[in-house]
């Protein structure tokens, strides 16, 4: 009996061992089927469809209506959440020398969003361009007639504080006020306005077009808003082939992910500007079109840019300029004299 127990035990040890070894053998197939997963980049023009904001491939067509929400830039309301989701956004002066963002979700919806900020005239006409569903907490008089006349569809924190609008406990009032995506939804729902129409799609380089592209070398931007706090630096990651963003010494990252903001496209373009009141706030000539820099996988070219129905839209040698897949930020300066780089890398 004792020698039976002895041969099972080992029988049992055996199949036990060959079972283990089968099941690491299993498992690391498996993960090396995932890491080559993982690591497969497909070209967006071998996906049947196309992001239009992005022009990043998607096996399904997305049917989802661009929402623009206005989010803060004061050095408290750092790091924002959400704005590495955002397919365009926009850098623009209010009063004060402050900079604000007007960014353009379609591609990506993230969770949370801000914080938010109140709206002005021109945020509401950079939103309007690409139909969107605007977000905002706040107004100013001209920016709060605009929305009571129903220029743009939209819902404001000023009506939805504490309900579809949150406060966040760990900043201070006005630098926390959040949305979530939810709330946005439900919000569109309340005011019974369509979430489901895609907006036109902006014109991209082709994969071959965007690796072959020319122009001359840029690896460090400076954009000069008037105050330290608020210049913003953009530096070209060779490996990545894609920019970092700085405000200062500070890179702009997510709060919540705290993974850097990484961009494909900078469009910085030169728009009259006026100060209007005592409070300094101001007009922007958004239609008349001006001298502008693009820069693209660590070069930049000249350009002209123009308005086509809302959109900021560069131009070089009279021809429409494509984007390079992937994100875009549009900065908005008084002076092209404002914007510097160098070849640095």
């Amino acid at each position: 009996m004792k020698k039976w127990i002895a041969v099972l035990a080992a029988a049992i040890f055996l199949t036990a061992g060959c079972s283990s070894k089968e099941t690491e053998k299993k498992e690391a197939t498996e993960h090396k089927e995932k890491e080559i997963v993982v690591d497969e980049v497909v070209p967006p023009e071998e996906l049947p469809y196309q992001f239009p904001l992005t022009g990043m491939g998607t096996a399904e067509e997305s049917f989802d209506r661009a929402v623009a929400v206005v989010v803060n830039n004061h050095p408290k309301a750092r790091p924002q959440s959400g704005l590495d989701k955002a397919d365009i956004v926009h850098e623009v002066l209010a009063e004060g020398d402050v900079t604000r963002f007007i960014a353009i979700f379609q591609s990506e919806h993230p969770e949370k969003i801000g914080p938010v900020r109140s709206a002005r005239e021109y945020f509401i006409d950079l939103a309007s361009g690409y139909d969107s569903f605007f977000i905002a907490h706040g107004y100013s008089p001209e920016a709060k007639d605009m929305l009571e006349r129903g220029v743009i569809d939209n819902i404001n924190g000023m009506q939805y504080d504490g309900t579809l609008f949150k406060r966040a406990d760990f900043r201070k009032a006005p630098h926390n006020s959040y949305i979530t995506y939810k709330n946005i939804v439900k919000g569109a729902e309340k005011k019974g306005y369509a979430l489901d129409e895609a907006p036109a799609s902006a014109v991209f380089l082709s994969s071959e077009e965007a690796e072959g592209h020319e122009g001359a070398p840029a690896g460090e931007i400076m954009v000069n808003y008037g105050t330290p706090s608020f210049d913003a630096i953009y530096e070209y990651d060779a490996e990545q082939q894609k920019y970092h963003r700085f405000n200062g010494s500070e890179e702009s990252v997510d709060f919540e992910s705290k993974e850097p903001i990484l961009i494909d496209n900078i469009l910085v373009v030169q728009m009259d500007h006026r100060i209007v009141d005592d409070v300094g706030r101001r007009v922007i000539d958004m239609a008349s079109g001006g001298k502008g820099y693009l820069f693209q996988k660590g070069k930049v070219n000249e350009i002209q840019w123009k308005n086509e129905a809302g959109r900021i839209v560069p131009y070089k040698d009279g021809a429409r300029a494509g984007f390079v897949p992937g994100k875009t930020w549009i900065n908005i300066v008084p002076s092209i004299s404002d914007v510097s780089f160098d070849s640095q890398q």
